[in-house]
């Protein structure tokens, strides 16, 4: 498919973005941006992707790509509505129920998560994203999703999630974090 929207297939470019969508936009959800940022960064993803087309050497690893240029575009999102913050006055007193540091731990999880997820096959990585992300209410809308057959879903997922957990102890990941 990508070698076909290289070439200006428009047909080719509306299916990479129908079935890497779910991906960059659960990568900018993932960073807890506002709906319309996430929106923003996906866009961005794609526009990227649309300039740099011809760059890309090894289109097995789409995935992976669609997901580091979508974690940069929502760090750059965070970056800049960190600038634009206004500061609290002095008399505000911090809100106890935040925990920074958690926050600060859970987007690194979060980043390695999916990061390790991004290593996956397509699909697996689809059908990770359908059943944990988008928490379809059936195997059939799952497989829908997917284009697999219901009997693939369960077996598929096994794999999967035993990658991923591969994935996430060669990242350092304890049995406990898993």
């Amino acid at each position: 498919m990508l070698a076909r929207a290289v070439e200006g297939d428009q047909s080719a470019w509306g299916r990479l973005i129908d079935e890497y969508d779910g991906l960059v936009r659960s990568v900018a959800a993932s960073f807890r941006l506002q709906s319309a940022d996430v929106h923003d960064v996906a866009q961005t993803t794609w526009m990227r992707l649309l300039q740099n087309l011809r760059s890309i050497r090894d289109p097995e690893r789409l995935a992976g790509w669609l997901w580091v240029t979508a974690t940069r575009e929502s760090l750059a999102v965070l970056r800049r509505a960190a600038r634009l913050r206004p500061l609290p006055t002095v008399d505000e007193a911090p809100d106890p129920t935040v925990d920074p540091a958690g926050d600060v731990a859970d987007r690194d999880e979060a980043r390695d998560l999916w990061a390790a997820v991004a290593e996956l096959s397509p699909r697996q990585q689809r059908l990770l994203v359908a059943l944990f992300r988008d928490e379809l209410d059936s195997y059939d809308v799952v497989a829908a999703k997917c284009a697999m057959p219901i009997g693939s879903i369960g077996p598929t997922r096994a794999r999967a999630l035993s990658r991923l957990r591969d994935k996430l102890a060669e990242r350092g990941w304890g049995s406990a974090d898993l």
